[in-house]
């Protein structure tokens, strides 16, 4: 009987550091045949695209991309079909990496796992949850992370106030694995406060990893045969439909480089923007710009030369308003 292959399956808040953590496991592992499903909310995914441009020999042209919602939500009518078109392979791969949305719930994906035709083929060896430390530590996930803290640890069965909140609490209790991110900056006692607010709501013995360079791979849990141990404070029968989040497609395109973060540092400040990612054309390049930003922070990198930018998506919460880029010489709606 042919040997289970290793699922790693990679979850975290938006802008967490998702893509940047794969991207370096595939770099190290040059000598592993990886099949890769990657699953972005909204009309346009973009990170399959970041990936397979520069990790083409390592994904063995196993990239497969979904763009019609989140994970959590489809997981029978498209990320089964795109597990069993890798594993159908006629050089199927010897391990495969699952990049979730941002928005998504990690319970319903690993019971997709027990699906009849998947069970027997695969095995779930770890969730790895990735952690944007300094995220955290401005308590980004709740409206009042003091208040909210306060009512938490007074009563355990409190519902959270805010949907970011909710989210990440499900990814942590799904977690074997918790990866701390962007903590270059942060003093000890810094991290100590992440560390203990990620602690809240981990599973007993699941390591938090503060070394970016750290594997996640041999890990070994099996999650596809507890599921119910990873389940958050509420089941996917509860409403769970995104109705907090918004999502637009801008294109765009710019002078340079200088006039693209110009304008985006713009939008990325309103506060009902959350994550804003995707690639634009710039004037002066031949090749797109890339751009990452989540917050303050602002991420771009150049992609190859004679690519076609794709555009940008903005995710936002609830009655995010009209999207503009200034300075854009597309600058459009959605």
């Amino acid at each position: 009987m042919r040997e289970r292959i290793p699922v790693t399956v990679v979850t975290g808040f938006l802008g967490a550091g998702k893509t940047t953590l794969i991207r370096r496991l595939l770099e190290e592992a040059t000598n592993t045949r990886f099949g890769l499903i990657v699953n972005e909310f909204g009309d346009m995914g973009f990170d399959g695209a970041m990936l397979s441009d520069c990790l083409d020999p390592s994904c063995d042209g196993g990239v497969v991309e979904l763009t019609n919602g989140c994970l959590c939500c489809t997981v029978a009518d498209d990320f089964v079909p795109a597990l069993e078109a890798l594993l159908d392979r006629e050089a199927p791969p010897e391990r495969i990496i699952v990049e979730t949305s941002g928005l998504a719930l990690p319970q319903p994906l690993i019971a997709a796992f027990a699906w009849p035709t998947v069970k027997p083929r695969v095995t779930v060896d770890a969730i790895v949850t990735v952690v944007d430390a300094p995220a955290v530590l401005a308590g980004r996930f709740a409206d009042d992370p003091d208040a909210v803290e306060a009512e938490r640890r007074a009563d355990d069965a409190l519902d959270h106030h805010s949907p970011l909140e909710e989210l990440f609490d499900d990814q942590l209790r799904a977690a074997d694995l918790v990866v701390l991110s962007k903590i270059d900056g942060l003093d000890e006692k810094a991290l100590a406060a992440v560390r203990a607010r990620v602690e809240e709501d981990t599973r007993g013995g699941v390591a938090i990893l503060m070394r970016t360079g750290a594997t996640v791979f041999g890990v070994a849990a099996a999650a596809e045969e507890d599921p119910a141990a990873r389940d958050g404070h509420h089941s996917h029968d509860d409403d769970h439909e995104h109705d907090d989040f918004e999502s637009r497609v801008v294109p765009a395109s710019f002078a340079s480089r200088a006039a693209a973060v110009a304008a985006l540092e713009g939008l990325a400040a309103r506060p009902e923007v959350l994550r804003i990612k995707g690639s634009v054309a710039l004037s002066d390049r031949a090749a797109p710009l890339f751009v990452q930003a989540v917050g303050p922070r602002i991420e771009t990198w150049f992609g190859a030369p004679g690519s076609t930018a794709t555009g940008l998506v903005v995710i936002g919460l609830k009655g995010l308003s009209e999207v503009s880029l200034q300075g854009s010489a597309v600058a459009a709606p959605s």
